[in-house]
Order: C-alpha cells, then structure tokens, then sequence
C-alpha cells in the first residue's frame, strides 16, 4: 500500500540514498558494500563553498567483510563527497576497530559508543547501524526461512511479525509457535 497523498504541496529540496550490497567472496566471506550519498535539488552554499545541484554533500562507502559467523573480519571506509575536505575525509580509518566485532551480537550499541560525537563520522556510523540486517538477509540467500534443522530459526522473536506467540509463527513455523493453542 503507498503512502496516503500529501496535505499539501511540496517540493523535493533533498535525497538520501542509502544502498547495501551483499557479496559472497570465492574464499567463504561475505561482502558487505554500503553507501550513503546526501543530495540537494537546489544549489546549496557551505562553508566549503557551493554544492551545485547534482553533486553530492555525501558520498560515504564502507565495505565490511565477515565470516559465516558474522564476525568482522575486515573494514574499509572511505568518503568521497564530504562538505568539509581535509577533515571529514580523514576519519575513515577509525572505522578499522571494528573489526573483531560481530554484527549480529551488539553491533548496533558497541558502534554508538565506539564512535559516538567527534570519535566518529555521524554519517558512516548511521551506515554501519543498516548492516545487520542485510548480513542476514544475504546470508538467507542460501537457505530457506523455514528449513528444520532442529534449532530455533534465527529470525524468530527478533522482530513484531515472528514474535513466537504470533499468528505468523503459527502458520509458518508451527514447530516453535508457543501461544496460547500450544500449551
């Protein structure tokens, strides 16, 4: 279903693009390729000067590599389109503690506070909150949602829609539904 219509007319002044590939490598890893890139729809003056219409604020990239785990096993950040050349464009190698990380298991906390205020870049670090998800959703490509092997999927009670009490676990995943019919 789309969005309701309007309450008034309006006039598109800004895009945020935010794009995330998942790449299975030949040795076994996983690549994840992210980017954010912040444009404008009118000319827009900074303190670094004018960005014209079509060229970026921001046009931020980050490849996390991991293992079938999803721990971090390397990072790579680099920024491109920055509205401060010579300082926000320096930042990227900070983003190399990550690795050791796993970004199922805290990722999302342990990154708030590892580069949080001027530790980090805000926009790279609002990047990196996206990969999770992707991770699993790349990782899903090789196995079926509702394939029994005996363990509890990962996806259950990790969202609204799979929370195991719910009609959808019931219908989908009968073995580890646990409403009310099943006790």
């Amino acid at each position: 279903m789309p969005l309701s219509e309007p309450a008034s007319r309006r006039t598109r002044v800004h895009t945020r693009r935010i794009e995330i590939q998942g790449f299975m490598r030949d040795d076994g890893l996983l690549d994840l390729d992210a980017r954010i890139t912040d444009l404008k729809d009118v000319d827009y003056p900074i303190a670094s000067g004018v960005r014209r219409v079509g060229d970026p604020v921001h046009d931020l990239l980050v490849r996390v590599t991991i293992d079938p785990a999803f721990f971090i096993v390397d990072v790579e950040a680099v920024s491109d389109w920055v509205p401060y050349p010579g300082g926000c464009d320096t930042i990227g190698p900070a983003y190399r503690q990550l690795i050791g990380l796993n970004l199922v298991r805290g990722f999302r906390r342990t990154v708030g506070e590892m580069f949080a205020d001027v530790r980090g870049c805000s926009h790279l670090t609002e990047l990196l909150l996206s990969l999770p998800t992707a991770a699993i959703q790349t990782f899903a490509t090789f196995r079926r949602d509702n394939e029994d092997d005996g363990e509890k999927p990962f996806q259950l009670d990790r969202c609204h829609a799979l929370e195991t009490t719910s009609e959808t676990v019931m219908r989908y995943y009968p073995r580890w539904y646990r409403g009310p019919a099943a006790e």
